[in-house]
């Protein structure tokens, strides 16, 4: 008889094996970051040729507001994305390439409507959110905004086509399409703002143009006769209720936190605006500049928090990027129907986020300072905005994955009203009420710290949010809305298999 006593063998999990997550993930995050790149090197390249700085904060701005409106779509992108995924891992192609079809209808028609309703809102809408900002910005702003609206049609057929890309392990499709938005948004930005000199108008219209053939390059490429999903746009075509309503209430719960995330990065970026942080401009002899009777003014500490929201979107590209991964590998997991695979790719992901995530924002550490230097801002400005830097970096280094990463999981199990609530709650409570305090000029005890404040508010809802969205992991509640309770919840560090 043997003394040696047989281990049970460790169950392998192929569905997404180590190559193909690479080719999978890294794909993704080139791609975040040339399209993130887009705003601020619209904002980055106009500084260099704005008197005051008014137009780049202008541009910030109507970049914030759009990112709002941006995500509202985006994110039926994310539950028609899920479903269809959800599809793929059951082997359903048929129903994938309906959901696909309705998905892209559906974001088709609400950002044509919602890109007409901001044409049409311009002036009002950017009066209730900045009402205080100066006169000049607000023109800058307005004429922006025109154009960001005009190419909200395309960016949404985009994203959706990119996320139709992804889920067929294709990102590097998407990749390509923003590699080569990216660089026509370099070169029309340098020849609008230049030799053109046309200012807000030139980047907007370099944008715009980039956006419309970017989108019709992803339409091209999802046509193809080889992919598994594959749609074309010029068909017969008609909305299906039942699978219009299985997006909607995935794509509902999404959009609101979305939104409202982006809302409450918007109202506290307009306590930055208040009239207590703006200051006049003089000339080298100490007279204040006017400029068609206006006086123009710069406010140091908006600017400094455009240069800080800028680094922090390059800082969080590469988690971001992971997250989007999440829809395709955790979605497809969760079609397939094994709770415990789902469990070993849930691990999987959130180890690869907290890795990639330590190196990557390292290195932008590292290298901020650089990065703040090619804004062609006053020095008051880039040594706030280097301040703030330091501060939200080494945050994010270390809590971004169990912040986002984690809530990216939870939608790709369909456990989206939960994401939902926790984190709108945390935004209002903690975000927006920290800031009110910290920054604005209304309470007469406030410390009005400005940017600085700003980043303390965010910060404290990353670290609320991880808190969260982590426990909900760790707790296997999120079982429930993936349908895979046919087994008794087990808290994730029972899982099977090695997520290394």
């Amino acid at each position: 008889m043997s003394d040696v006593t047989a281990k049970k063998p460790r169950k392998k999990y192929n569905l997404f094996t180590n190559k193909a997550l690479f080719y999978l993930i890294l794909p993704i995050v080139i791609e975040s970051i040339l399209s993130a790149s887009l705003g601020m090197i619209d904002s980055m390249m106009i500084s260099w040729v704005d008197i005051g700085e008014n137009a780049s904060n202008a541009v910030s701005n109507v970049d914030s507001v759009s990112n709002l409106i941006i995500q509202l779509f985006s994110a039926f992108c994310t539950g028609g994305a899920i479903i269809t995924s959800h599809y793929l891992g059951a082997q359903d192609n048929q129903n994938a390439n309906k959901s696909a079809k309705q998905m892209i209808m559906l974001v088709l028609v609400l950002s044509t409507v919602i890109g007409l309703a901001c044409i049409g809102l311009n002036w009002p809408l950017l009066k209730l959110l900045y009402g205080s900002v100066a006169e000049d910005t607000f023109a800058y702003m307005q004429t922006y905004f025109y154009l960001m609206a005009a190419s909200f049609p395309f960016i949404g057929l985009f994203n959706v086509a990119a996320s139709l890309m992804r889920i067929q392990r294709k990102s590097t499709s998407s990749m390509v399409g923003a590699f080569l938005s990216s660089a026509l948004n370099v070169g029309l930005n340098a020849l609008f703002l230049f030799p053109c000199n046309l200012g807000t108008l030139g980047v907007g219209l370099s944008t715009l143009i980039c956006r419309f053939l970017s989108a019709v390059f992803m339409l091209v490429l999802l046509g193809r006769k080889n992919n598994l999903v594959k749609v074309k746009l010029f068909e017969k075509f008609r909305f299906d209720g039942g699978m219009l309503k299985r997006i909607l209430t995935l794509a509902i719960p999404s959009g609101i936190e979305s939104c409202l995330f982006q809302l409450g990065k918007l109202m506290t970026s307009t306590f930055i605006n208040s009239g207590c942080y703006v200051t006049p401009v003089l000339d080298e002899s100490g007279n204040y500049i006017y400029e068609n009777g206006i006086l123009k003014t710069v406010n140091y500490q908006a600017n400094a928090n455009s240069i800080a929201s800028s680094i922090n979107t390059m800082g969080s590209i590469v988690g971001s990027g992971v997250g989007t991964s999440c829809m395709t590998v955790v979605g497809q997991a969760v079609g397939a129907g094994d709770v415990d695979q789902c469990k070993y790719y849930i691990k999987k992901m959130l180890l690869i986020s907290v890795i990639a995530n330590a190196v990557w924002t390292g290195l932008i550490i590292a290298i901020s300072p650089l990065f703040a230097g090619l804004y062609g801002f006053s020095e008051n400005a880039i040594d706030i905005a280097k301040n703030c830097m330091y501060f939200f970096l080494g945050v994010q280094f270390f809590v971004y994955p169990f912040s986002f990463t984690t809530s990216s999981i939870l939608k790709a199990t369909a456990d989206v009203k939960y994401v939902m609530f926790g984190a709108v709650g945390s935004m209002l409570i903690v975000r927006v009420g920290l800031c009110f305090v910290l920054v604005s000029d209304i309470l007469p005890f406030g410390p009005q710290l400005g940017a600085f404040g700003y980043w303390i508010a965010m910060c404290s809802d990353w670290c609320m949010r991880g808190i969260l969205f982590t426990s909900r992991l760790i707790s296997g509640r999120w079982k429930k809305a993936a349908k895979l309770n046919d087994k008794k919840a087990e808290p994730l560090e029972e899982n099977s298999g090695s997520a290394a």
